[in-house]
């Protein structure tokens, strides 16, 4: 950060709470905005979009020209990893992402080596975003966190219980140590080249934190969780990490003290009096608006803004939904969830 330069969100995940809570929102650069579905047509695929760095800027850019934000989060997918490590990855129009899915055979074909070759072009967007941004925006890197990923890598597609990758793990312990060992490497390096390239902080999405018992998620969340924070400030001292474990409910104590990210994501379920009856007061916190509340606007979302920004009116704060927006959410209400924010 340049000297003299405030940046009311990095300085939050820093642990200095703010006279308003800043805030962006999860998914804020999307389907819901126009710009980004004329953006879309002009890239081949999804993946060609988070590839080309001109695209991708522009896409990530957008949400701030529109709203005021305090910070850009990269344009990419938490899918890039599997694909960057050969494994065959594509996105359906309707059905979301579709991978081949892993067996042991395909675990152990997994090429490390290409990986960050692979993924140059996103870098190369972080470069072009810290170069464009107004310097008191922050720019949010991020990954998708092992155990999330392996998901999709095992399952093959996104899944309500996540039974294929949570039965391979128990089947197949070895193996399935062997593929979170890759992806904990990969995404440290990966991490720490976000740093380097201009990134400020960076998030760990631990999306799919739920379905999962006691060992399972000391095993597959928590352990792949804290070698990341440890692996990045190794060759990052300091780094400034948001850890967002979705579902993790009565973990998110025990997540936040183990892994030592600087600010705890909390997702729309966890009751406001849980967070603060529960985690420190001096942790910092990012949420939790229901996406649904910012679909519906009115009442159902000003009373539920005023409540979260009342609960957390006394700890470090960073103002977000509980999960990423979502194409139905009308631009007025975007423009109302900040002018909240913007004056509490």
């Amino acid at each position: 950060m340049t000297a003299g330069t405030h940046r009311p969100l990095l300085e939050t995940v820093l642990g200095q709470r703010q006279s308003r809570p800043p805030i962006w929102i999860m998914r804020q650069a999307g389907r819901y905005l126009p710009e980004y579905r004329e953006t879309r047509t002009r890239a081949r695929n999804f993946l060609d979009l988070c590839y080309t760095p001109e695209l991708a800027t522009e896409v990530t850019l957008q949400p701030l020209r529109r709203f005021d934000l305090d910070a850009a989060i990269l344009f990419s997918d938490i899918l890039v990893i599997p694909d960057a490590l050969g494994q065959s990855v594509r996105f359906a129009t309707g059905e979301g992402p579709l991978l081949d899915p892993l067996d042991e055979k395909g675990i152990d074909a997994l090429d490390r080596g290409r990986a960050m070759t692979h993924l140059a072009p996103v870098l190369e967007t972080v470069r072009r975003l810290r170069a464009e941004l107004p310097a008191e925006k922050t720019l949010i890197g991020f990954c998708g966190a092992p155990w999330t990923v392996a998901t999709y890598m095992l399952g093959g597609r996104g899944s309500a219980d996540q039974w294929t990758a949570r039965r391979f793990a128990l089947e197949h312990p070895e193996a399935f140590e062997r593929l979170i060992d890759i992806l904990v490497d990969t995404s440290i390096d990966y991490l720490v080249a976000q740093f380097e390239a201009g990134a400020d902080v960076v998030q760990v999405f631990e999306s799919w934190a739920l379905n999962l018992d006691d060992a399972a998620f000391n095993r597959q969340v928590i352990d792949p969780n804290r070698r990341i924070v440890e692996g990045v400030r190794a060759r990052v001292p300091d780094a400034p990490i948001i850890g967002f474990p979705r579902g993790a409910a009565g973990n998110l104590k025990r997540y936040a003290q183990a892994t030592g990210v600087n600010v705890l994501g909390i997702d729309f379920a966890t009751p406001l009096a849980f967070v603060n009856d529960h985690l420190p007061p001096e942790l910092p916190v990012q949420g939790n608006l229901d996406p649904l509340r910012l679909v519906v606007g009115g009442e159902a979302m000003d009373s539920q803004v005023r409540a979260i920004l009342a609960a957390f009116a006394h700890r470090p704060h960073i103002f977000n939904l509980g999960h990423g927006i979502v194409p139905e959410t009308p631009i007025a209400h975007v423009e109302r969830l900040i002018e909240l924010v913007k004056g509490a």
